[in-house]
């Protein structure tokens, strides 16, 4: 896919060690620099397990994945990682202060630094009403926090990591329509310029992505552009008209 393409998995298959049959069987695609790549598809699909290889969370079992023409198998997980900023929905929080949480997107940060990516984050808002500002103790896990909250804490981590490669597992999936709003607005300032694998659960959060690959029972279904995966037809397009059902439904 030319010199461009960041990350490419070619030909690649994953089976969880205890499984039957494959997760993921023989997926080959491309994600470009500076492009976002939408990874679809219903539930059980695979598409959060191809975002966990791309990170060499598991290893492929046929197959490659490499990034920047390397093969991750041959990278030292930690190594690897340095590329990557990761905002999944299950936000690992510790038991810290606010700062201490997003300093963990680079140790060596200044004060400064890390109040800078908060507020791109948009934490500011939450923060300015905590007993201890940025040094308040946010909890087991972010116990104290709301979902939107805990996820701002994330994307202001990313930020201050600055990684060249996004990897996002839907990050707004669960949360409600004004918390959403705010997130997006921080994430949309993290994604900019950067290489991005989004997994999307949501249709219309994908409307602008650069590139969706559709996954149907672990198989790539169908990849191309939203203009092109709407006009063909498939199965990207009956997604699409089935959450757009679904949402008049809820009105």
């Amino acid at each position: 896919d030319g010199a461009d393409a960041v990350a490419v998995f070619d030909h690649m298959s994953f089976r969880f060690d205890d499984a039957d049959e494959d997760t993921l069987c023989d997926l080959s695609f491309a994600c470009r620099r500076s492009q976002t790549t939408a990874i679809v598809g219903s539930t059980g699909s695979g598409k959060s397990t191809v975002a966990k290889l791309a990170a060499r969370f598991w290893d492929a079992t046929e197959g490659t994945v490499t990034v920047g023409g390397v093969d991750v198998a041959s990278v030292d997980p930690e190594v690897l990682l340095r590329d990557y900023a990761i905002v999944f929905q299950d936000v690992l929080l510790f038991d810290d202060t606010v700062m201490g949480n997003i300093r963990l997107g680079r140790r060596g940060a200044t004060d400064e630094e890390v109040l800078a990516a908060a507020r791109v984050a948009n934490c500011d808002e939450f923060v300015s009403r905590m007993p201890q500002g940025y040094d308040t103790m946010i909890g087991e896990n972010g116990s104290k926090l709301s979902g939107g909250e805990r996820q701002r804490i994330s994307i202001a981590r990313a930020l201050l990591k600055d990684a060249p490669i996004v990897l996002l597992d839907e990050a707004t999936a669960s949360l409600d329509v004004e918390n959403e709003t705010v997130v997006q607005q921080a994430l949309s300032r993290l994604l900019a310029g950067k290489t991005v694998i989004v997994i999307a659960h949501r249709m219309r959060t994908v409307e602008n992505a650069d590139k969706i690959v559709v996954l149907k029972d672990g198989v790539v279904a169908e990849q191309g552009t939203p203009a092109q995966l709407k006009a063909a037809g498939g199965e990207f397009a009956r997604m699409v008209a089935l959450q757009k059902e679904a949402a008049t439904w809820q009105l």
